[in-house]
C-alpha cells in the first residue's frame, strides 16, 4: 500500500538542480571587460585603492588608540596628521637634493656615458672596423643620411597636470580619513543587506580576516621597508655621501622595495648611476649598488619570511605575472598595490568553498 506524498515534501526531498556554468568564452570576455574598465577608470579607482591601502595601515593603530579610550574620529585625525606631518618634513628635506639631481641629471648622464664609452672603447673600435670591412666588401661607399627629430616639452602640459595631481592627492587624503572613521559602519550596513544570518556571519568572518591579515601585512612591510631605507641611508653616510642625499636615496630604496623584483632591479640601476656620479674610482662607484643588493637580499630572503611566515607566501611566477598586469593597468601605483591585492585575493579564495585549490595555486 503506497502512502501519498505531498508536493511540498517532494520539493523538500528533491535535490536542487545544479547551477549552470558560464561558457569559457563569456568568462574571458567578462575578464577583459573588467580589465578595460579598471584601466579606463583609473583616475577614480586609484585614489580609492590608495586610500584603502593607507586606511589598512592605520587600522591597527586606531584599534590600539581605542583601547586607551581615544575616540575613533580623534584617533583617525591624529594618525593622519602625524603621517602627513612626517611626509611633509621628509619632503622638505628631500626637495633640495631631488631638484639638484633633476637639474644636473643630463650633465651627469653625459659624464657617466663618457666613462662607460671609455671602458667599452676597444669593443666599439673592433665593431667599427668590422663594419667598415663589411661595407667595403659589399661595395657600399657612402653612408645613409639619418634624420633626427627632436620634440620640445610643452610647458602648458605641466601646468594642466598640476591641478589634477593636487586634486588626486587631496582626494586620497580625504578618502583615507573617511575610510578610517566610517569604514566599520559602512561594512556593517553592507553586510546587513544579505538575506540570511549565516551569509552575514560568513561575510563578516571573511572581511575581518582580510582586514586583520592585510593590515598586518601592509603595516609589517611598511616598517620593514622603512628600516631598509634608514639602514641604506646610514651606509651611504659611511661611504661619504651627504645627509640629505643619503636620505633621498634611502627613501627611494624604501619606496622601490614595495614592488618585489621590479623595484630592486630599478634600484640597482639607480644606485649604479648614483655611484658613478658621486665617485671617480670605479671600485668605489660600485659600492652603493653592491650594498643595496646585499641589503635587499638579506631583507627578502631572511627578515621578511621570518616575520610574515608562510601564510603570506606568494608564488614568484604568480607575483611576476601580477606585477606585469597591474603595472600595465596603473603604472607605478599598480606595482605598489599588486602584492596587497594578491594577498586579498588569496585570503578570499582560501575561505570560499571549492576555491581552496586556487588559493594553493597562488602559493
Amino acid at each position: 500500500m503506497s502512502v501519498p506524498v505531498s508536493p511540498s515534501a517532494e520539493a523538500a526531498v528533491a535535490p536542487s538542480p545544479p547551477r549552470p556554468r558560464a561558457p569559457m568564452s563569456l568568462v574571458i570576455l567578462a575578464t577583459l571587460a573588467v580589465a578595460f574598465t579598471l584601466w579606463a577608470a583609473q583616475d577614480v579607482v586609484l585614489p580609492i585603492l590608495l586610500a584603502m591601502f593607507f586606511a589598512l595601515v592605520g587600522n591597527p593603530i586606531l584599534r590600539t588608540l581605542q583601547k586607551i579610550w581615544i575616540p575613533r574620529f580623534l584617533g583617525a585625525v591624529l594618525v593622519l596628521g602625524v603621517g602627513l606631518s612626517g611626509a611633509a618634513a621628509l619632503g622638505v628635506q628631500l626637495v633640495g637634493p631631488a631638484m639638484e639631481w633633476a637639474q644636473e641629471a643630463p650633465q651627469q648622464l653625459r659624464k657617466v656615458a663618457r666613462q662607460v664609452q671609455n671602458l667599452t672603447k676597444p669593443v666599439q673600435q673592433a665593431n667599427q672596423a668590422a663594419e667598415n670591412f663589411a661595407r667595403v666588401a659589399g661595395g657600399e661607399g657612402s653612408r645613409r643620411v639619418q634624420i633626427v627629430r627632436t620634440q620640445l616639452d610643452d610647458p602648458y602640459k605641466v601646468l594642466t597636470r598640476a591641478p589634477r595631481l593636487a586634486a588626486s592627492v587631496l582626494a586620497v587624503v580625504l578618502l583615507t580619513l573617511f575610510f578610517m572613521i566610517y569604514g566599520q559602519s559602512l561594512q556593517k550596513h553592507a553586510i546587513a543587506l544579505f538575506p540570511s544570518r549565516q551569509q552575514q556571519r560568513f561575510t563578516t568572518d571573511i572581511l575581518r580576516s582580510i582586514e586583520r591579515e592585510v593590515s598586518r601585512y601592509v603595516l609589517t612591510i611598511t616598517v620593514i621597508n622603512t628600516l631598509v631605507g634608514l639602514v641604506f641611508s646610514g651606509i651611504l653616510l659611511l661611504l661619504g655621501i651627504s645627509l640629505q642625499e643619503a636620505l633621498l636615496w634611502g627613501t627611494v630604496a624604501a619606496l622601490l622595495n614595495f614592488a618585489p623584483y621590479v623595484g630592486p632591479l630599478i634600484g640597482v640601476a639607480l644606485m649604479l648611476l648614483m655611484g658613478f656620479v658621486e665617485f671617480s674610482d670605479p671600485f668605489k662607484a660600485l659600492l652603493p649598488a653592491a650594498c643595496y643588493l646585499a641589503l635587499h637580499t638579506i631583507e627578502g630572503q631572511v627578515v621578511t619570511p621570518i616575520v610574515l611566515g608562510r601564510q603570506m607566501a606568494i608564488s614568484p611566477l604568480i607575483l611576476i605575472l601580477a606585477l606585469m598586469v597591474f603595472g600595465w593597468l596603473w603604472g607605478m601605483i599598480g606595482l605598489l598595490l599588486a602584492v596587497p591585492l594578491l594577498v586579498c585575493i588569496k585570503l578570499v579564495l582560501a575561505r570560499l568553498d571549492g576555491t581552496q585549490g586556487w588559493a594553493k595555486l597562488l602559493e
